[in-house]
């Protein structure tokens, strides 16, 4: 490497970091931006500005999936943790790091991503230090597990989405047997078929949670109420509430699985029943949970989300065109289920955490329970349907693609003839005769044209009048009569139409003498194209030749 070409991929590199601190300040601004605002409209502010920017900066962490630490009730008492993160809050860092790797089009795309992810945890680092002497402290333990990790996958995404979203070649320090699955078409089979199910899931969960919380509107009302008397205190909960919302959909994906989620230690929502002694805080969310004891039938009509997941994952696979074959079928849809609980899994660990300590140590779903639902099932239904449905695929399709070899083939020439014209000298000499696919109409001689767009008629030997055909293409053959000879048998029809007298001799294009060609004749001399060259000599000098068969018309 030159030294100007180190210094060119040093200043990129820069250039990326710088990019990356950018993104950083512009989420930690807007938070700060939004909580000096719920400050400054707060009727009773018990901190002084100091305190907000402190508690901003902790906040922002706490978008990253960074665990806080709560000061206690009292001095001698030992911090509470918060580790519940709003995934919705956790969109905004990520977003700004796929947006800043995806514009950063400079460089190759590891820089791109180590850049970013570089200038970003700076800020990260900065902001931690900063918020250790507020009320809310983060974990640095977690700050730096949690920060670099968000950040490092989001910026990738983005450099991936720069580059067009390339399939591959993967780097070369994956294992060669896992770059040969991964190359695969049933792998992108497999995953579009998990993200499908982990979307309906996701979605069925957050359904589930909009009809509980309709049914139970009187008491969500009356919890947002009584958290404040204050606007801005309910919008405050209000926000919250909304950022809390995609966690609200993950723990009721997680209940119709059947886990179902802690409420607490030692309490545990599920559709058969509500176990255990709840640890409930007042929230408007939380009003949607259901009541202890055992569960009744629209509980166990929650199983019906699982149940769906599969038969998206069976969709998806069994309607790929590049799944062929039972193994392969069940090898895609296996495949589709152990991502579908990978993702599901992730996302349960997410959604929950810890909301203080004691009995509100644990809180949310349980992400190895979770993982091993989804995975049971999604292979239940997910395996068995997609088999199914390749079955009716199949049926649906009829016959086999090699029963079309057994359509009978009109009669005709099957080989090309030879020129013996203006027209017939442009015919492609590869096209099939016959084959009107081979020999689009736009492609035909002008010639042809004309003679296909003329209304011509020819006269049979009977004495009546037939249609001309396109040369090539043999006659059409009226219902329940044997298929017409081929050209130049007894009785066949000229492609040529025109009156006898008009007809001129066609010479042969071997250019060889005729038998029967007099003394004198040099030997290149034409002959007839038909081989009957000593009846046309005859006929021409005034002699009588062999008479002509009835069945023939003369050219």
């Amino acid at each position: 490497m030159t030294r100007a070409t180190a210094v060119t991929a040093l200043s990129r590199t820069t250039a990326c970091c710088l990019r990356g601190a950018l993104a950083a300040g512009l989420g930690l601004g807007s938070l700060t931006v939004l909580v000096m605002v719920m400050w400054i409209s707060s009727p009773y502010p018990d901190r002084g500005p100091e305190g907000v920017l402190h508690v901003a900066a902790g906040v922002w962490l706490l978008a990253h999936g960074t665990e806080l630490l709560r000061v206690g009730p009292s001095p001698a008492a030992a911090p509470v943790p918060v580790g519940v993160v709003p995934l919705l809050l956790l969109a905004l860092p990520a977003w700004l790091a796929y947006r800043t790797s995806r514009d950063a089009t400079s460089g190759a795309a590891g820089s791109m991503v180590c850049g970013v992810t570089a200038g970003y945890t700076a800020v990260g680092a900065g902001a931690a230090c900063y918020a250790l002497g507020g009320p809310l402290a983060p974990d640095l333990l977690s700050a730096a597990l949690h920060l670099p990790a968000v950040v490092a996958l989001s910026a990738a995404v983005g450099a991936w989405t720069a580059n067009g979203c390339p399939a591959g070649p993967l780097p070369g320090w994956v294992p060669e047997r896992l770059r040969v699955e991964l190359a695969r078409s049933r792998a992108r089979v497999a995953v579009r078929a998990a993200a499908a199910a982990l979307v309906t899931l996701v979605g069925g969960g957050a359904l589930l949670v909009a009809v509980s919380l309709v049914w139970h509107a009187g008491a969500a009302q009356q919890a947002f109420l009584s958290l404040s008397d204050a606007w801005a205190g309910r919008i405050a909960v209000l926000l919250l509430a909304l950022a809390l919302v995609p966690n609200a959909a993950v723990w009721g994906a997680a209940y119709g699985l059947g886990p179902g989620f802690a409420l607490g230690t030692g309490a545990v929502a599920t559709p058969l029943a509500v176990v255990g002694d709840p640890a409930v805080p007042v929230f408007p969310l939380l009003a949607a949970l259901p009541a202890a004891g055992r569960g009744s039938w629209p509980h166990w009509a929650a199983v019906v989300v699982p149940v769906l997941a599969g038969a998206v994952a069976a969709w998806f696979t069994g309607r790929a065109a590049a799944v062929r074959g039972v193994r392969e079928t069940m090898v895609t849809a296996s495949a589709a289920a152990v991502l579908c609980a990978a993702g599901a899994a992730a996302l349960a660990a997410a959604a929950g955490g810890p909301l203080g300590a004691g009995r509100l140590a644990e809180f949310g779903p349980v992400w190895w329970r979770v993982g091993a639902a989804a995975l049971g099932w999604t292979a239940v239904v997910g395996v068995p349907g997609a088999l199914m449905l390749r079955w009716w695929r199949l049926r649906s399709a009829g016959p086999a693609p090699g029963a079309a070899a057994e359509v009978p083939v009109p009669p005709g020439p099957r080989e090309p003839l030879a020129p013996s014209g203006p027209g017939d000298a442009a015919r492609n000499p590869d096209a099939v005769d016959g084959d009107r696919s081979s020999e689009p109409y736009g492609l035909l001689p002008a010639a042809w044209e004309d003679d296909f767009l003329t209304v011509a008629e020819v006269t049979v030997d009977d004495g009546s009048a037939a249609p001309a055909t396109l040369p090539g293409t043999p006659p059409p053959t009226p219902p329940g009569t044997a298929p017409a000879p081929e050209a130049g048998a007894p009785g066949s029809v000229s492609h040529h139409a025109g009156p006898p007298e008009a007809s001129v001799p066609a010479q042969d294009v071997t250019g060889g003498a005729t038998d029967d060609a007099p003394e004198g004749t040099p030997e290149g001399t034409p002959r007839e194209a038909d081989g009957t060259g000593e009846d046309r000599a005859g006929a021409a000098a005034g002699t009588d030749g062999p008479a002509p068969d009835p069945g023939d018309v003369s050219r």
